[in-house]
């Protein structure tokens, strides 16, 4: 690691401890613009391709439906009309004002418009003879305008069922969904949905969250190590390799310390926003460490944006809580722990503040550092009195990292120009600070550390001091007069050291800025025991036989992890970020999809590239084998699906195919049971039907799809997954969706940090659902693994991957589900949440 890398750290220390809300807030709003953008974009090409086309595709389906159906050719003669008068730049405009529409709503709306029957039927019979290629040019519009047709001239219309069977719509952005009703649901409108009989339990957090927060890992008398990341404190026994879960906050927590009593275990939170975009309250969490049982909950209503630091008082067993907020002064607030009440406030500074600490023998003196500035303040009736740490002749540094106190009751602090610097009293210099100044803190001794940062300092029972280091990642023991007496430097591919704790005196726990906790000595070295990813994460498959699973995200981290022994197996790095995953059927390689329309297959095994292909030049959003493993499906942003014939057990790939008809990117696709088609979606909303066996062929009519069973489904739009969307949701609510592989449930990755779990199939609107929380971050994916026993989760921004253990259950499939819930009619449940 080199200067930049530290001044890196300390750059995002520092704005990570200042504008954290704001910055997510702004990553929000400048996500929310682009997905608009991608949309309108999408539906202005799509309105402007169409409506080319338009006036051209009906005159032909005139004439081959003219025939079998006047009454039907009757309306197409208005719709033409109608729409001729309407004009290309008057279409364009509505549908990129409305947002994206369905053609079937554009026609629907320009059908109330009639116009001269004469004049319709020349304009038909004049563009009649340059329309003959057009049914190939746009299979999907021709497909919608005979369902138009079919809709108008059967005598139900209006309730929604065509002459070949009956349909539903749902709505997304205003543009109606079509939905072709399977043939072994007799009525659908006596349907009832109920929660699934299975449930998850929290079984394991992969990850820890030390790329931006200081003093979080403590360890316990029980012999767990405490430490956090998205919603959760994590407490792992490191011994018996088992984990425990405090999950009280609603949003991620941010800060942690642990009473001189080594029980009870203060957390604090960000404030976050709900599901409309409405800021929630930060609050403080008291809670019992052994019952997990919540004590306290402290500020709620008081702070703004987050809880930045927390620490208890010492010389009075802890009878007090100081907290730094998030805000722009940085109130400091110090709270009786028993009644919960504050008991005096302060304007801190607007400059970041990292941590705040007791005077463990005197509990109304207070410590903050941050951001160039050390504070000495003084708690006296409920007022504070602050002074200034002077740095005299010494070089200022830009920050302030951390600080302890030693046993003598002096002042130790670590700053990011790699001195440890001894802080005392002195008198004050009259010359320089005038009559009657008072006394002030000024820097004694100044100890040159580490290459780079200081980021955490640990005092040791006898005296003895631990430091660790950013640039040169070196944890250095000191004497208790401060001179070095071992070190040692932590692997590069860990990060810098972020924090320390002591076990033993000889063992230690270190937290690093890659998102590791290590376990070690300065004789034996440290070995990972908790690993996780460090930037945003899409990509997650599990395997088709065993215990495992993969993950690939924006740190262009490859990652197989094992569900039973909660670790890690390897770790490789690519040169560009990975965003979709997929085992082949054998489980010997699975394809990882990355962002500039690469993609590679890698032998679980050796780890080696066994296959490099390239589709575009946009990213790849879904990578799915056929059920045989003798096809792959490459999904692209560029709105294509490559089709791939797989050969050699995996390891060879020919290009078979193309389906080309999107009008926006991909998003998900599956194969058929057969492996002869596949259902896809896109970005506004499409649901389309490929024929693979007959040369990636789109099927016109999607009505015929409706009873074809799918090997899996994670189309996130269709008949079987209607009821998970909420009414009025935006197309990019739901990531991910996943059905078992009993198909009897499925699990739902949503943009407001929590999975749910429904029935299977769930296609009613306002469906009940299992909703769990633990992610502090829009969750980008969801899946089982091969048995069904755990649901896997991903966050995006939390880095967090959460382990369920699905419980409960009963027998049956979804067919028989589906044929018994017809017939009966009992009422519809209110949904659980856990």
């Amino acid at each position: 690691m080199d200067s930049s890398t530290n001044s890196l750290d300390d750059v995002s220390a520092d704005s990570s401890a200042e504008f954290p809300d704001r910055t997510s807030m702004m990553e929000v709003r400048l996500q929310a613009q682009e997905d608009e953008i991608t949309l309108l974009k999408s539906s202005l090409a799509d309105a402007l391709r169409r409506i080319r086309l338009h006036d051209q595709l009906l005159p032909l389906l005139k004439q081959q439906l003219v025939a079998v159906n006047p009454a039907a050719a009757r309306v197409l003669n208005q719709v033409c009309c109608s729409d001729s008068c309407t004009g290309a730049r008057k279409l364009s405009s509505s549908s990129a004002s409305d947002g994206i529409r369905h053609p079937a709503t554009r026609v629907r709306r320009n059908s109330e418009k009639l116009g001269n029957p004469e004049k319709q039927r020349k304009r038909l019979d004049k563009k009649a003879a340059s329309s003959a290629n057009l049914l190939t040019r746009s299979p999907s519009l021709e497909n919608r305008a005979k369902e138009l047709i079919a809709s108008a001239g059967s005598p139900g219309s209006r309730r929604g069922t065509y002459s070949q069977g009956q349909s539903i719509k749902m709505f997304i952005r205003g543009r109606p969904i079509t939905m072709y009703i399977p043939s072994n649901i007799q009525n659908y409108e006596d349907l009832k949905m109920e929660p699934p009989s299975e449930r998850l339990e929290l079984d394991w957090v992969y990850g820890y969250r030390g790329r931006d927060c200081r003093a979080n890992l403590y360890f316990l008398p029980t012999g767990e190590a405490v430490y956090f990341i998205a919603c959760v404190v994590v407490l792992y026994h490191i011994n018996k390799r088992t984990q425990r879960h405090y999950r009280k906050h609603t949003d991620c927590v941010r800060c942690l310390t642990l009473h001189p009593d080594k029980v009870r275990v203060a957390s604090g939170q960000t404030a976050g926003v709900d599901k409309d975009g409405k800021p929630l309250q930060p609050c403080v969490h008291i809670w019992d460490s052994t019952t997990l049982v919540t004590l306290q909950q402290i500020g709620l209503g008081t702070f703004q944006r987050g809880v930045g630091s927390v620490a208890f008082s010492f010389a009075d067993s802890g009878a007090f809580l100081c907290v730094i907020d998030d805000s722009n002064e940085h109130m400091l607030s110090v709270w009786d722990c028993n009644k919960g009440t504050k008991y005096a406030e302060v304007k801190s500074t607007n400059e970041a503040v990292f941590t705040v600490e007791f005077n463990p023998s005197d509990s109304t003196n207070i410590i903050t550092c941050g951001k160039s500035h050390v504070y000495f303040w003084t708690l006296s009736t409920g007022q504070f009195t602050k002074k200034q740490g002077i740095f005299g002749k010494y070089k200022k540094p830009k920050f302030i990292q951390c600080f302890v106190f030693s046993l003598t009751g002096d002042v130790l602090t670590g700053d990011s120009e790699g001195n440890i610097l001894t802080w005392g009293k002195s008198a004050a210099d009259v010359k320089t600070l005038g009559k009657g100044a008072k006394e002030t803190f000024q820097i004694m001794r100044q100890t040159r550390a580490h290459e780079g940062s200081v980021f955490t300092l640990c005092t040791l029972q006898g005296g003895a001091l631990l430091s660790g280091g950013g640039k040169d990642r070196k944890i250095i023991r000191w004497s208790a007069d401060l001179a070095p007496e071992r070190e040692c430097e932590i692997p590069e591919k860990y990060g810098a050291v972020r924090t320390i704790a002591d076990v033993d005196g000889e063992e230690l726990l270190v937290g690093t800025t890659r998102n590791a906790i290590l376990r070690g000595t300065f004789s034996d070295g440290f070995v990972a025991i908790v690993q996780g990813h460090v930037d945003e994460m899409w990509g997650l498959a599990t395997h088709p036989s065993q215990n495992i699973f993969l993950t690939c995200g924006h740190d262009r981290q490859v990652c197989l992890w094992n569900t039973e022994e909660h670790k890690l197996d390897w770790c490789i790095t690519l040169e560009e970020y990975g965003l979709c995953a997929g085992f082949c059927p054998n489980g010997s390689v699975v394809s990882v999809g990355l962002s500039t329309g690469r993609w590679l297959v890698l032998d679980l095994l050796t780890r080696e590239v066994v296959s490099e292909s390239t589709d575009g030049n946009e990213q790849l959003s879904v990578m799915r084998y056929s059920p045989d493993g003798s096809f792959l499906a490459v999904g692209s942003h560029d709105n294509f699906i490559y089709i791939y014939n797989v050969t050699e057990s995996g390891r060879r790939y020919t290009r078979f195919g193309k389906c080309n008809g999107h009008s926006s990117f991909i998003t998900h696709l599956d194969w058929s049971k057969d492996g002869k088609y596949i259902m896809s979606n896109s970005g506004d909303y499409e649901i389309l039907y490929w024929d693979i066996a007959a040369g990636c062929k789109l099927l016109r009519n999607r009505f015929e799809s409706k009873d074809r069973e799918w090997a899996s489904y994670t189309c996130v739009l269709g008949f079987h997954v209607m009821g998970v969307w909420l009414e009025g949701s935006d197309g990019t609510d739901i990531n991910a969706l996943c059905r078992s592989h009993s198909e009897r449930m499925v699990a739902v990755a949503d943009d407001f940090c929590k999975v749910h779990l429904f029935q299977y199939p769930c296609p009613k609107p306002k469906a009940p659902s299992h909703r769990y929380e633990g992610h502090g971050s829009h969750v980008t994916n969801v899946c089982f693994t091969h048995s069904d026993s755990h649901l896997l989760s991903m966050g995006g921004k939390d880095t967090c991957i959460l382990q369920w253990k699905v419980v409960g259950g009963g027998v049956g499939d979804s067919r028989e589900r589906l044929a018994s819930a017809s017939s009966t009619s009992t009422s519809s449940p209110e949904p659980a949440t856990s």
